[in-house]
């Protein structure tokens, strides 16, 4: 029996957004091996028409590649996206910031994942603001979010601020948790923890280092990070940050300098996903200042792979980090510097409590597995399947069955 089909509609991947190119992947890895598989899910999404970047000399150029990115985004995606309209029984858009899509499709056999609110800030009640540009983009994302049949929210803090702005009614919304990649554990990989010593050097106890892991937008508050670091070393001076990620801004880069920094942090492109996990087994802490956050995935892989974490006290890492996670008040350069000495002597004393603190966080971080995610997506899915057509649904029912 023909099983349904549902297209995983994912960010272009020469965008290299590289968490929402991992939701995509391990979605798309666990509905596969599933045991009980029930449909079948096929990852669609076309190839970058290069425009601007091709041409001599101004192609080198960001604002280049950024007028490549909106128009396959606004143009040439939309107009590949619906002549399959027929092809596939559901359509889920892995990244709200491709939300304008759901117009292109059947909107009642579409659904959303929404991970945060900020593209829609120029355009949410009491919040407009930015560009022209990114309020028209803003303005087609929130049309497409409220064309979805169902929405679907990593967090509650991000379920939460979405319905506080009552663009969306809750019965269209639900929460479907993220998950860690498997490769995130404390058990040792010899090939990762190699080429993490090749490219970070030999692991140094005298030396700690602070992880910080994702991008360098400006709520991911790098300047704290950055500020607690060089506060940090009047009292460890040995201490060493890396950043895994983005590379630094011009304003991020000066601060380093102006900090004393600049022998004091490394930093390193996004790396494969084992010498990341082999990266977070090596660091002493990882810090996690953002002043927003739809979900927080460094936090669940770093205490995956037994590494303590200290981040800013706000909904959604509290929520990803539990009772596990030390919490600082975000921005408070002075209160985070204190915490973060406070852990790492404790670390450096290697007493129960610290050892206590690495298998709580283990633990905590095992509530959030991809095949969970992937087995709760499936119920979205299989609920929407059967709303959209009586006879889709004595066919699931008879699959499922």
């Amino acid at each position: 029996m023909k099983l349904p089909r549902v297209a995983l509609v994912s960010d272009l991947r020469e965008e290299r957004w590289h968490s929402m190119d991992l939701i995509a992947e391990m979605l798309l890895l666990n509905l596969r091996t599933s045991d009980a598989r029930v449909l079948e899910a096929i990852q669609v999404c076309p190839a970058m028409v290069r425009r601007a970047s091709r041409l001599p000399i101004v192609g080198r150029l960001r604002a280049a590649e950024n007028a490549d990115r909106i128009i396959n985004r606004v143009w040439d995606y939309p107009r590949w996206l619906a002549p399959q309209a027929g092809d596939f029984d559901l359509f889920h858009i892995i990244d709200h910031s491709y939300a304008h899509l759901a117009t292109r499709v059947p909107r009642e056999r579409c659904l959303i994942t929404c991970h945060d609110l900020d593209a829609f800030q120029g355009v949410l009640p009491n919040l407009g603001s930015g560009s022209i540009v990114s309020r028209a983009l803003g303005k087609r994302l929130l049309e497409g979010l409220r064309a979805a049949r169902k929405i679907v929210c990593g967090s509650a803090a991000t379920l939460d601020e979405l319905l506080s702005y009552g663009v969306v009614p809750r019965d269209r919304v639900t929460i479907v948790p993220n998950g860690v990649h498997p490769t995130c554990s404390m058990r040792p990989d010899v090939g990762a923890d190699r080429e993490a010593a090749r490219l970070l050097g030999p692991v140094n106890v005298a030396r700690p280092e602070l992880l910080h892991v994702g991008s360098t937008i400006a709520r991911k508050r790098i300047d704290v990070l950055l500020e607690v670091c060089a506060a940090l070393r009047r009292d460890h001076p040995a201490l060493r940050l890396i950043r895994v990620g983005d590379t630094f801004t011009n304003s991020q880069r000066r601060l380093v300098s102006k900090l004393g920094l600049s022998d004091a942090v490394t930093v390193l492109p996004f790396v494969d996903r084992r010498v990341l996990s082999a990266i977070y087994r090596r660091a002493a802490l990882l810090l996690q200042p953002s002043d927003r956050e739809g979900f927080g995935l460094p936090v669940a892989e770093a205490m995956a792979c037994g590494t303590p974490v200290a981040a800013s006290d706000i909904s959604a890492l509290r929520e990803v980090g539990g009772d596990a996670t030390t919490y600082c008040p975000v921005g408070d350069v002075a209160s985070w510097a204190s915490e973060v000495s406070k852990l790492l002597d404790e670390r450096s004393e290697g007493t129960d409590r610290w050892r206590a603190r690495r298998a709580a966080g283990t633990i905590q971080a095992h509530r959030f597995s991809w095949q969970e995610h992937a087995r709760r997506m499936t119920d979205v899915y299989l609920e929407l399947l059967a709303e959209s057509s009586p006879k889709r649904s004595s066919i699931i029912s008879m699959v499922a069955g």
